[in-house]
C-alpha cells in the first residue's frame, strides 16, 4: 500500500515532522510518500492561506497517481474536497479524523489551536462533520504555526495552560492537537494530562490504511465526479 502524505504549506521542517509521524503510525507494510506543496504559504493560518495553498496541493496530488490513499496533513482539512475530485483514492483530512477518532473514545472533546484567526473555520468544520455538539470548545493559543518548529519550551507550556483550561472548565474528556505541527506533542501530553491526546496525523493514517483495506474508494457518482 502507498499511502501519500501532503503538507499543504511549503514547510519542509513540518514536513519531516509529519513524516516521522506517520511513519510511526502506519503498518510495516504501508509506504510513506511525505511531502510538501512547492508554491504557496509557509503556514495555514486562516481563509487566505487555505485558499492560496490549494493549487501546490493539487500539484502534488497529480505527481503521485499510484497513491492508493491520500492524507491532506493540515488540521484545516485544506483542499481536501478539491482533492477527492481528482482521485478515485480514499483522501482523508487530519482535522476530520482526529475529531472522529475523539469522538469515538470521548462523549465529548476540546480543540487546541494555534492562531485565533483559525477558530471561525474549524468550528465550521465542526458543524460540518456533524460533532460540533460533541466538541465543547475550540482553543486559540495564538501560537503561530511556524513557532511549532522551534521548540521552544514557552510554546509549548501555552499549549499545556490552554489543555489544563479544556479540563478544568470545559470537562473536556479527550484533547485534540489542532495543527499538524503539534503531532510530535501527542504522547508526552497524553501521559502528562492522564487522557486522550489525538493526533490528526496518527488517526489519518489508520482511517486511511482501513479504507484501502476494506477496498473503499472516493465515491464518483455526483459530488466528486
Amino acid at each position: 500500500m502507498k499511502l501519500l502524505v501532503v503538507n499543504p504549506n511549503t514547510t519542509v521542517s513540518m514536513t519531516r515532522k509529519i513524516e516521522a509521524a506517520a511513519r510511526a503510525a502506519a503498518h510495516p507494510g504501508t509506504e510513506i510518500v511525505a511531502t510538501n506543496s512547492r508554491n504557496g504559504p509557509p503556514s495555514i493560518q486562516g481563509y487566505l492561506d487555505v485558499s492560496t495553498c490549494v493549487p501546490g496541493l493539487l500539484d502534488e496530488v497529480a505527481a503521485h497517481p499510484d497513491a492508493d490513499a491520500i492524507v491532506v496533513a493540515c488540521f484545516d482539512d485544506t483542499g481536501v474536497d478539491a482533492v477527492r475530485c481528482v482521485t478515485t483514492a480514499p483522501v482523508i483530512g487530519v482535522g476530520e479524523a482526529a475529531y472522529h477518532a475523539a469522538a469515538m473514545i470521548s462523549p465529548k472533546f476540546s480543540v487546541i489551536t494555534t492562531l485565533s484567526r483559525s477558530l471561525a473555520g474549524l468550528e465550521a468544520n465542526l458543524m460540518r462533520y456533524g460533532l460540533d455538539r460533541r466538541c465543547v470548545r475550540v482553543r486559540a493559543t495564538d501560537v503561530p504555526v511556524l513557532k511549532l518548529e522551534e521548540n521552544d519550551p514557552q510554546t509549548i507550556d501555552k499549549i499545556r495552560a490552554e489543555i489544563r483550561e479544556a479540563i478544568d472548565k470545559d470537562r473536556a474528556e479527550a484533547i485534540v492537537l489542532g495543527c499538524a505541527g503539534m503531532t510530535d506533542l501527542m504522547s508526552n501530553l497524553s501521559e502528562e494530562f492522564g487522557l486522550p491526546v489525538v493526533d490528526g496525523v496518527t488517526c489519518a493514517v489508520a482511517f486511511a490504511e482501513a479504507l484501502v483495506k476494506a477496498k473503499l474508494s472516493t465515491s464518483k457518482s455526483c459530488s466528486y465526479a
